[in-house]
């Protein structure tokens, strides 16, 4: 694994790390719950768009090397940031709905 993959995979978990967890659930506003949503969505697009994009060979002479692989992560991460604030795949809808309903089950009972 090189070192550029290693920074790829710590940096998705820095990215993972930072969307809410099931504990902050109930505590979400129904705007707290769409951005969430959004946000997750993005970052979802942005994995899938860099697995499409993994298989793009780049020109030797123009691109390629460390620097082009952190601007395409980059670049992708905006895409799919871009792609689910206008309304991207539906996932967010999905994903907003599942939040209400996860905090209408659990109520405001503490555990």
């Amino acid at each position: 694994m090189s070192p550029i993959d290693t920074l790829d995979q710590a940096a998705n978990s820095v990215r993972a790390s930072q969307l809410p967890s099931a504990e902050k659930l109930k505590r979400m506003s129904p705007e707290q719950a769409r951005k969430a949503a959004v946000e997750f969505e993005g970052f979802f697009i942005a994995m899938t768009l860099e697995n499409m994009f993994s298989g793009i060979e780049t020109d030797g002479l123009f691109g390629g090397g460390h620097g082009e692989k952190i601007f395409r992560s980059m670049m992708l991460q905006e895409y799919g940031k871009k792609i689910a604030e206008r309304n991207g795949i539906g996932l967010a809808d999905a994903v907003q709905r599942e939040i209400i309903r996860l905090q209408e089950v659990q109520g405001d009972d503490p555990k």
